[in-house]
């Protein structure tokens, strides 16, 4: 990623590894930058027992997320970018991640989840809030057997 070493200074190896996650998840759908979307599907992919206790917490069906997730990011122009960029509102996460933790703590994945939970503009939160609107309607709708 395109991005200064001290921006991810502050990650636990975890929270790296999502990181570069995300950037494989952007190359994969062909696109030059990371978003929050990006981010948030490594998220939903690794299965980090911390973020999925808050799926739960906030009644997210993590599959509809990551099926919404993958819709919603389709894909870019068949082409090689010489690099990838960070979009600034990953960049305020990531401000809003480190200032979540402790100044001498690593941010761990789930604080990555919960800056996005908390950013709540972007697309990918609109996705967490459908999947759990949708998780939701389906656990109070149970399929008769």
């Amino acid at each position: 990623m395109k991005a200064s070493c001290t921006l991810f200074s502050r990650f636990s190896p975890a929270a790296k590894r999502i990181l570069r996650a995300a950037e494989q998840a952007s190359r994969n759908h062909n696109h030059y930058y990371v978003g929050v979307e990006h981010v948030l599907l490594a998220l939903l992919e690794e299965h980090d027992p911390a973020v999925d206790e808050r799926l739960r917490a906030h009644g997210v069906a993590c599959d509809r997320a990551q099926e919404a997730l993958r819709r919603a990011l389709g894909t870019g122009d068949d082409r090689l970018w010489d690099g990838i960029l960070v979009t600034p509102r990953v960049r305020s996460v990531v401000r809003l991640a480190e200032s979540a933790v402790q100044p001498s703590a690593l941010v761990e994945p789930v604080d990555l989840f919960d800056a996005i939970w908390e950013e709540g503009g972007s697309l990918a939160r609109e996705i967490l809030d459908a999947a759990g609107a949708a998780g939701n309607a389906a656990d109070s709708h149970p399929v008769a057997g």
